[in-house]
């Protein structure tokens, strides 16, 4: 059976086939009735589901969260928006076979290539030491590295979203590192930018399919800022890295959100601290217009976008 995209959904079309649920909840109508709330999501787009006069079993268990099921039911419409209104749904059996790449987004580059990319530029940082935490780290992160989602929803929220994030953003830390070089030490830029959200990847709990699915308690009580200072301290120390280039590369991470209103521990205090910060933002901006702006028309502007705290316009 061909998979049908959520985002090509039709009006009073009827629907079936494999899809990810996401906040399901058993719930009760206003006439005492059970019923299922949920999203269905696959790799274009997020709709929202209900099956009424449904008690389970899928929505009772918080573990749901991301996983398959197989469902069938009719597109429908509720305040101007598409709402599928579910007949059946069940989860999906082990023995059952889909295609993935039809459920989950998934970074637009070339993995390998990317991966590729990286290397270069880790091996073409001169300074030993700097170089070394940074081939530690990518051995003992960069499986997780390469297919974990840069965030829960705002900015490269697919699989292999941090790796994407990371070589775009590795990228323009070259390009800028040799505009600034008075002001910038460009080993220290290279090996803090990569290094920056690779704790991403313990506060992140992804379901099987490479989708987060929540905050991990780590994540939610220290953060991936503290979790990827500490990674680097730990390594530093095995390493026996200078004190005091284990702390500017810890400086970096600890300040790379900017403001303590976003999250930062510090404030940047070193050029590169600084520039990282801004090559960040910059990546994580312009993937939220990319998100955004692919599906609006021309001629018409967004709904307010919370991280953006504004709308935005997309002109012909």
């Amino acid at each position: 059976m061909a998979h049908k995209k959520l985002a090509t959904l039709i009006l009073n079309e009827e629907i079936s086939g494999f899809y990810i649920i996401g906040n399901a909840a058993i719930k009760t109508s206003a006439n005492g009735s059970s019923f299922l709330a949920c999203t269905l999501t696959d790799s274009s787009d997020t709709v929202e589901a209900k099956f009424w006069n449904y008690t389970g079993p899928v929505g009772t268990n918080p573990a749901d969260d991301g996983r398959v099921v197989f469902l069938r039911g009719k597109v429908g419409e509720f305040k101007g928006a598409l709402q599928i209104s579910l007949s059946a749904i069940r989860y999906a059996e082990a023995t059952e076979t889909y295609n993935t790449a039809d459920l989950v987004p998934t970074a637009p580059i070339d993995i390998r290539d990317a991966g590729r990319q990286i290397r270069e530029l880790v091996n073409s940082i001169v300074d030993n030491d700097y170089r070394r935490v940074c081939e530690v780290m990518l051995e003992r992160y960069g499986k997780a590295f390469s297919v974990w989602p840069a965030a829960k929803s705002v900015h490269h929220s697919f699989v292999s979203g941090l790796m994407m994030h990371t070589y775009n953003m590795l990228k323009l830390a070259d390009f800028l590192a040799g505009q600034y070089s008075e002001v910038i030490d460009r080993d220290l830029l290279i090996a803090g930018t990569l290094l920056h959200d690779f704790a991403k990847t313990q506060e992140l709990a992804c379901s099987q399919l490479g989708l987060v699915t929540d905050y991990s308690t780590k994540g939610q009580l220290l953060g991936h800022l503290v979790m990827g200072a500490e990674d680097i301290d730990r390594v530093a120390r095995e390493l026996g890295i200078p004190e005091e280039k284990a702390t500017l590369l810890e400086h970096m991470i600890l300040s790379h959100h900017g403001e303590p209103e976003f999250g930062a521990a510090v404030l940047p205090m070193t050029a590169e601290a600084e520039l990282l910060h801004m090559i960040d933002l910059v990546d994580s901006r312009m993937e939220i217009y990319a998100e955004t702006l692919k599906n609006m028309e021309p001629d018409t502007f967004s709904e307010r976008i919370f991280a953006l705290e504004k709308r935005i316009y997309k002109h012909k």
